[in-house]
């Protein structure tokens, strides 16, 4: 039930799109925060996902983290101060001409990820990007959420997730996300009938303050 609740929540989405960037193809992970079932971590309690680089199913039935969240033991690989500005890093190759990406959050394990900051083009041809907690945030587990869609190749949606605590006041952690815009959702087809289009980079409806033009 958990998983058709984290689906649902997103039907509301919108699409929207234009042009960016090129670059050479390949596929990308983050390393910082470690993801959830990280192949490189040291988490030996946690399995380990050696196919990390493949994207979402086009189902969305592991729609979101790869449903990791209800599976793996949720460790916390980093701890955040809202109001403080972090980095999130990347490892693998220079990726598919370049797209777009998000950061968001999720203090409800994964049923709504509210976005950070987006990287509109030439995303992820940088290997690091800073992200601000919002003052708001409260404290709680949350979940640290990169999403990208690729310039060239399938029509795909990327994603993974890290377990991380945040430090805030003690209120309802999800429900002070709830001014951050929803995560932008598409090439998921269980989810929402969103598509982006080859060679062309997302732009996204409501990307929020934090807003990396590529």
């Amino acid at each position: 039930m958990a998983v058709t609740m984290a689906r649902h929540s997103f039907l509301r989405t919108a699409c929207t799109l234009s042009i960016y960037a090129i670059g050479v193809l390949s596929h990308m992970q983050m390393e910082e925060p470690s993801p959830l079932r990280d192949p490189h971590s040291n988490r030996i309690d946690e399995p380990k996902d050696y196919n990390i680089l493949t994207p979402l199913k086009t189902d969305g039935s592991d729609f979101t983290c790869k449903g990791y969240q209800w599976n793996t033991k949720l460790t916390p690989v980093a701890t955040y101060t809202a109001g403080q500005t972090y980095q999130m890093r990347l490892r693998g190759g220079a990726t598919h001409g370049g797209g777009s990406c998000q950061i968001s959050l999720s203090c409800d394990n994964g049923q709504n990820f509210k976005v950070l900051e987006s990287i509109e083009g030439g995303c992820p041809n940088r290997k690091a990007y800073d992200f601000t907690i919002p003052d708001f945030a409260q404290t709680a587990q949350c979940l640290l959420g990169w999403t990208w869609f690729n310039r060239v190749g399938n029509r795909e949606m990327y994603m993974n997730c890290a377990v991380v605590n945040i430090k805030g006041a003690r209120l309802d952690a999800q429900a002070a996300l709830s001014r951050l815009p929803d995560l932008y959702v598409a090439n998921l087809k269980g989810v929402n009938d969103c598509t982006t289009k080859e060679t062309v980079d997302v732009i996204f409806g409501n990307p929020g303050k934090d807003l990396v033009m590529g």
